[in-house]
């Protein structure tokens, strides 16, 4: 797919996105006791950057790929965990370190966050959820732009290393893409880490 005007990509990527939910909804339904826990067996490894390092996860809301076993290992390995605070339309996510069992607010579309109290954190790996990859590491998130704006202020701080969570089934050809979107360095699926091959 090449790259469009930025409303040609919007709409198509509207598009796509509508059929990629269903996907990830089947794939949910059918894996929901196993991936979690494939996730978990491969651990971080394959990404190089050992702990005690900060790694940025997501508390998993509805069908997205649940990264708390994989989360429970990391911790156990060493690492340090945080989860994304959104700040307001526009603005990149922060981080702020959590632990399982901390307490979490619930905000927009249910998602969990970090209480105000709890330390900011610049990680070290990002952990994207998402409805669709490619093999360039292009990602389709849900359209707020969150992420990439998150992840373009990171690269600018250190070299984090950026991995997609996502189903197998989730691959596609092409995400169609702007300038301003961020690719990933990694896809983890239930089938193991993909290295992405780059803009």
């Amino acid at each position: 797919m090449h790259d469009g005007t930025a409303d040609d990509t919007k709409a198509i990527k509207k598009a796509l996105r509508a059929t990629q939910k269903a996907v990830r909804e089947q794939a949910f339904e059918a894996q929901r006791g196993t991936a979690p826990l494939a996730l978990r067996d491969y651990g971080l490894g394959f990404a190089g950057v050992a702990a005690p390092a900060w790694v940025s996860a997501f508390y998993p809301i509805g069908d997205e790929l649940n990264p708390m076993p994989l989360l429970e290992r990391l911790i156990g390995e060493g690492y340090g965990v945080c989860l994304p605070v959104m700040e307001g339309k526009g603005k990149p996510l922060v981080f702020r370190a959590w632990k399982p069992g901390d307490a979490l607010n619930e905000v927009t579309w249910g998602i969990k966050e970090p209480l105000d109290t709890s330390p900011v954190i610049e990680p070290d790996i990002v952990l994207a959820a998402l409805l669709a990859y490619d093999d360039r590491g292009y990602r389709l998130g849900y359209g707020g732009g969150f992420y990439d704006r998150t992840i373009a202020r990171l690269r600018t701080i250190k070299p984090a290393v950026v991995i997609g969570l996502a189903y197998d089934e989730l691959r596609v050809d092409a995400v169609p893409h702007n300038d301003y979107d961020q690719p990933v360095d990694w896809i983890l699926t239930p089938s193991g880490p993909k290295k992405c091959s780059g803009t």
